[in-house]
């Protein structure tokens, strides 16, 4: 989209406010408004803002920062629409204050590694699967885990009475210029799952993001809370986000499908496949960034803790889809929706680049149900867990080589502080089940 193009745009829809978006490190959604006056300002790249405001961003002595729009997420906001007048956002990346890109910018640095992904020939096609909870609030609006349905899978109405509140997100997505596959209800109650194409790897990110943005304003129209956390309740399964994700060539071809090779997979998709094997434990931290992530990445729950491969076994942690072709991928299964998506995406292509670049060789396939090997068996396999904890993932993140190149030296070390400190307070917390279990005991 040009310049042009959006103003005949805001002069059509009559748009009077305008959102400047940017993601920080963590994956939070912020915003500038501004009204229709400073649109054109903005559309130039001359607005500044505070970056020692945005946790992990800039130090106080260096905060003035620019947001450099991106006219092809430029988007009417169909939900505010008002007396005639209508809003619009734009994504942003931000700049240092002398015009250079800033390296803590999660969304410049995924532009770095697909950089050197282009240098190697490929460009990454990614499309994400982000389950979501839709929990009732109480009488002042606060939310619950009280869900509003008791459906399960796929569960048609009147069960599924998150339906209406799910049918308008998808119509507020189709009004953004999405494109769904899918919808449905997912195996727990109250959760829920939609479809929408795979893109480009940064398109992806901006559209998961604005994807999670859509639901919780959509939700909260019906009084509902909807939340993208990994385990919000206990005994059930929690949310993850399966990320179906492919190498395509310049040429347009996709560049993991063979026709004449085994399983009709390339051989650079079998060294990406070993690369996302190899460094898997490393980026935890990044696809599964929470304490609560580790309550998901448990046995029994179909969670993919096990750093393994297969065509069909849901048990692996990377799985093969039947789809050829054009469509041939790899789904690796466990990340979750409260990751910041171009920081995932960056991890797992590096990742991935990392098998081709030196020529890995993946494990054999297993195709029996891990949950059900013993101890014994998985080690004979030379099967892998993935980590237990925030902690743990973190060790492995500092311990990964490809980690800090991926993220860069400003993102790394912030990251890293955000989230021991995040451990910290976790680990010196007294949680209600201390109180349950031993009150009354000692």
């Amino acid at each position: 989209m040009t310049r042009t193009e959006i103003m005949k745009i805001i002069e059509k829809e009559n748009i009077h406010f305008f959102r400047l978006q940017f993601v920080d490190i963590k994956g939070f959604t912020k915003n500038i408004a501004i009204p229709r006056s400073q649109i054109e300002k903005a559309l130039d790249g001359q607005m500044m803002f505070d970056g020692s405001s945005i946790d992990g961003f800039a130090r106080i002595n260096e905060s003035d920062m620019y947001l450099k729009p991106d006219f092809d997420t430029f988007v009417v906001l169909p939900w505010r629409k008002k007396d005639g007048v209508g809003a619009a956002r734009i994504i942003c990346d931000i700049h240092k204050s002398d015009g250079s890109p800033f390296s803590g910018c999660p969304r410049i640095n995924l532009k770095r590694v697909l950089a050197k992904a282009k240098k190697m020939g490929y460009t990454m096609n990614v499309g994400t699967e982000a389950e979501f909870f839709l929990f009732n609030t109480d009488e002042k609006g606060n939310s619950t885990t009280v869900t509003n349905d008791t459906a399960g899978y796929f569960s048609v109405d009147p069960d599924d009475t998150g339906i209406d509140c799910r049918r308008e997100i998808i119509e507020t997505l189709e009004k953004m210029g999405f494109e769904i596959e899918a919808s449905h209800h997912e195996v727990a109650e109250g959760q829920h799952e939609v479809n929408f194409k795979y893109a480009d790897a940064l398109t992806c990110a901006d559209n998961t993001v604005t994807f999670k943005w859509v639901v919780k304003t959509i939700a909260k129209k019906y009084g509902l809370h909807a939340t993208f956390m990994p385990k919000p309740v206990f005994g059930i399964n929690g949310s993850g986000m399966h990320t179906n994700q492919s190498l395509f060539n310049l040429d347009g071809s996709n560049a993991f499908f063979d026709p004449k090779a085994p399983m009709q997979l390339s051989e650079v998709a079998r060294q990406y496949i070993a690369g996302i094997t190899k460094n898997a434990r490393g980026f935890a931290a990044i696809t599964n960034p929470l304490v609560n992530s580790y309550k998901r990445l448990v046995p029994g729950y179909e969670a993919p803790v096990y750093v393994a491969w297969s065509a069909s076994n849901r048990s692996a942690l990377i799985r093969i889809p039947a789809s050829r072709g054009l469509g041939t991928r790899v789904e690796v299964r466990c990340p979750d929706p409260a990751c910041n998506p171009y920081l995932a995406f960056a991890m797992m292509l590096n990742s991935g680049l990392d098998g081709v670049k030196n020529k890995l060789t993946p494990p054999k396939s297993t195709d029996v149900n891990i949950f059900k090997m013993t101890p014994n068996q998985m080690k004979r396999a030379k099967i892998a867990s993935m980590p237990g904890s925030l902690m743990e993932a973190l060790v492995e993140l500092k311990k990964n080589k490809l980690a800090r190149e991926t993220l860069g030296d400003h993102i790394f070390e912030k990251y890293l502080i955000n989230k021991e400190i995040e451990w910290d307070k976790f680990r010196i917390a007294v949680t209600d089940w201390e109180l349950k279990n031993y009150l009354d005991v000692y």
